[in-house]
């Protein structure tokens, strides 16, 4: 019996060009012997919009945004088992979800609170590493907790910006300097992130963070190379080998990520096996911070120095043919089909331990 795999896709969220894209790579990849796919696309608007079970490979991405009353279902809908308000049992998951969705209303615990309260299993990250994750500010915060070292970073408010820019600014201009980097603290893929050399230019990437979020972010802007490795696991992890980002523009933006075909991305990247080593604890000690499960990827600065300095997580990585995550996996010997596996069994294995927990006093 085939396992049911629900793919959620596309989201209310200014990343859902990538999450079309990530959705179109995992089904491409998907081994459908194994796997009856159901592919459910949430548009822009926030409504949910169930499609055919896949059959074969998808070549447009725009077939992919099944729209009309017919295809529209409420998001309890999801499965059978759910509407009916039966959690699977141990002996019982043929079906799991797989949130494909980036940024807000997806990535950000969102979504996964959903499905908590439907009971039913689903690939990645759970409600706390999600929102934690999704928001630049407070993961930071939890990072800075754990003893893990980063770059000096401000953070505000819209209403601080509306009310007391000029000493928002000068506290960035104190305790950060430039050049900085100013980004919306709940939104991924480059979105809106701008590199800035003075305060005008402050002002304007401000003004363009604030179209996103509002919750800014500034971070000190440092000379060193950009390094990532990917992390699958629950409660016993695995790291990738790393790579290394070479943009071809001032900073890995959006159009590098994901239109730029030209960007550099060395995988492996040249490491000394002791700066491997150490990256590899970080990453493991971050990941274990914010209680996260099924994957993430770790995101570095290294200075000329070799001092180690974590950026960021990302709980849900892009799967494009250009992301990161799949190719540091495909580099260190798990394919993307054995990938998605990989996945699929984390997220069952979520579901079960979760079981073992009792909810009444009896």
């Amino acid at each position: 019996m085939k396992t049911k795999l629900h793919l959620l896709f596309g989201g209310k969220s200014a990343e859902h060009k990538v999450s079309m894209q990530t959705a179109k790579a995992v089904m491409n990849a998907v081994d459908q012997s194994i796997y009856e796919v159901h592919p459910i696309y949430i548009d822009q608007e926030g409504s949910w919009n169930k499609g055919p079970v896949l059959e074969g490979k998808v070549d447009d991405v725009h077939a992919l945004a099944f729209q009309g009353e017919k295809n529209t279902v409420s998001p309890l809908a999801i499965s059978e088992r759910a509407v009916k308000g039966k959690e699977l049992d141990s002996a019982q998951v043929n079906e799991v979800v797989f949130p494909l969705l980036h940024g807000p209303n997806g990535e950000d615990g969102t979504v996964q609170g959903l499905l908590e309260i439907l009971g039913l299993p689903y690939v990645g990250n759970g409600v706390l590493a999600s929102s934690a994750g999704m928001d630049k500010i407070a993961m930071k915060a939890i990072f800075e907790q754990a003893g893990l070292t980063q770059v000096k970073y401000v953070g505000f408010i819209r209403k601080d910006w509306e009310e007391q820019a000029e000493r928002v600014m000068s506290k960035i201009e104190t305790d950060i300097g430039y050049p900085c980097f100013v980004k919306p603290a709940n939104l991924g893929s480059s979105v809106g992130i701008s590199k800035c050399k003075n305060q005008e230019q402050l002002k304007e990437a401000v003004k363009e963070a604030l179209r996103y979020d509002r919750k800014i972010i500034v971070e000190e802007g440092v000379n060193a190379r950009e390094i990532e490795i990917g992390v699958i696991g629950n409660d016993e992890l695995e790291c990738s080998v790393v790579g290394e980002i070479v943009p071809k523009t001032e900073f890995y933006d959006y159009q590098s990520k994901y239109e730029d075909e030209d960007t550099g991305l060395i995988i492996p990247c040249e490491l000394p096996n002791e700066i491997y080593e150490q990256i590899k604890d970080i990453a493991k000690r971050a990941y274990k911070s914010l209680d996260c499960s099924g994957l993430a990827r770790m995101d570095f600065f290294l200075t000329k120095d070799n001092e180690i300095l974590i950026n960021e997580v990302n709980t849900m990585p892009g799967f494009t043919p250009y992301s990161m995550f799949p190719l540091l996996w495909k580099h260190s010997g798990l394919e993307y089909p054995a990938l998605i596996n990989k996945l699929v069994e984390l997220a069952i294995e979520k579901h079960q331990e979760k079981l073992k927990i009792s909810y009444t006093m009896d």
